[in-house]
């Protein structure tokens, strides 16, 4: 099984021609426009697809390519910080406010979760921090076997603040606990915040890159995988994020 997760930086209705060479079974793309919006050829080739998102032009789209389908699981609850005195309503929230996930199966045997983390300079709970709290409110359904995490989550290590408990490798810790793994990370044997190998250049610039995509699975799973990283001199011509690419052998 083949499976490609990609920022494409918009306008994934030019850019199809890309991921077709790739021949995937599977393909998470993010910032893309939602087919329903968008012309016939693009309707066409989304075929039986999910997209989530704020509006029309930018959301994560799944699109299931070959012989493979995907359904959509329909994840909602609240999450609530015990112990404290506080009756601040910051310590509640739900996962209906946090927009950039999309929880779906694949062919009703794999569970997968695509995100898209963002935030704003001046937002405490920006990037990672959307994903820890996620987490919290959907602990018991990402703890199974053959789960798969996979996204543009605009974090590492090197932004860790000490004071948040929410940080990057905090929140990796976590899911490390629940017996779930970075597949880049397990494989190339680097520790994080050392990656040698950049999923995105700032600007487009060669001399900016960073590790801020990434593709974790369960314990069952991990032997199982193996991931590529698409070169820069190959993709940056199209976005300023280099695609994952998933080969599973389960």
């Amino acid at each position: 099984m083949k499976i490609v997760s990609w920022n494409c930086n918009g306008g994934l209705r030019k850019k199809t021609h890309l991921l077709d060479a790739l021949n995937a079974d599977l393909l998470i793309i993010h910032e893309c426009e939602n087919p329903a919006s968008s012309n016939d050829a693009f309707r066409s080739w989304a075929g039986s697809y999910l997209w989530r998102g704020d509006n029309n032009s930018k959301g994560i789209g799944i699109f299931p390519k070959n012989i493979f389908t995907v359904s959509a699981l329909e994840w909602s609850g609240s999450f609530s910080i015990s112990g404290l005195q506080s009756k601040s309503k910051a310590l509640t929230w739900s996962s209906d406010d946090l927009k950039l996930f999309l929880p779906f199966k694949l062919n009703e045997q794999y569970s997968f979760l695509a995100c898209w983390t963002k935030g704003k300079p001046d937002q405490v709970f920006g990037y990672m921090g959307q994903f820890w709290k996620y987490l919290q409110v959907h602990r018991d359904k990402l703890a199974g076997e053959k789960t798969f995490i996979v996204g543009d989550f605009n974090s590492n290590t090197v932004w860790d603040k000490s004071d948040r408990w929410w940080n990057h490798s905090s929140t990796l810790d976590e899911l490390s606990e629940m017996g779930i793994e970075s597949i880049y990370h397990r494989q190339a044997k680097e520790e994080r915040g050392k990656e040698t190998y950049p999923t995105f250049y700032l600007h487009r610039s060669i001399k900016k890159p960073y590790h801020i995509d990434y593709a974790f699975a369960s314990s069952d799973a991990l032997s199982l995988s193996r991931l590529e990283i698409g070169r820069a001199e190959d993709w940056l011509g199209y976005s300023d994020h280099m695609p994952l690419i998933l080969h599973y052998d389960g």
